[in-house]
């Protein structure tokens, strides 16, 4: 069987950063939920989760997010999610975002499941690791 998910890491100064690409469902989660615990237990409590490529999320997905909100939040962490403006509102440019395969899908789902105001989303990675940064309003 083919993990269609990719995560790859990175330091941006303090931040610990994640880029996940592709699908994010019951299969491929527990890689990114490993893969966030490893990032912790190194003591890395400021983490960026890429999410702009990628191209589904089911309720699996939105599980482990919202378990590494948690999970942050208990260890006095901060969590930061990429994700395009696209698709914020619940509706906007489907296809624009299927054609480009970025987050917007991830974002729609979020704001759906009206739990997208749990984080602090960013549009990009400079954003993200900004200590000046403010969240996309939701």
């Amino acid at each position: 069987m083919v993990v269609a998910l990719n995560v790859t890491g990175d330091e941006r100064g303090e931040w610990a950063v994640l880029h996940v690409s592709g699908e994010l469902d019951l299969v491929t989660s527990p890689l990114l939920r490993q893969r966030v615990h490893d990032v912790v237990a190194e003591g890395r409590h400021s983490l960026v989760l890429d999410l702009s490529e990628v191209f589904f999320c089911d309720s699996s997905g939105v599980g482990v997010l919202i378990a590494t909100r948690r999970l942050l939040r208990s260890c006095q962490g901060r969590l930061r999610l990429i994700l395009p403006a696209e698709g914020a509102d619940g509706g906007a440019s489907r296809a624009g975002a299927a054609g480009r395969g970025g987050g917007a899908h991830v974002n729609r789902v979020l704001g759906a499941l009206g739990v997208r105001r749990l984080f602090d989303v960013q549009p990009d990675l400079a954003a993200a690791v900004s200590e000046e940064s403010r969240p996309l309003s939701a």
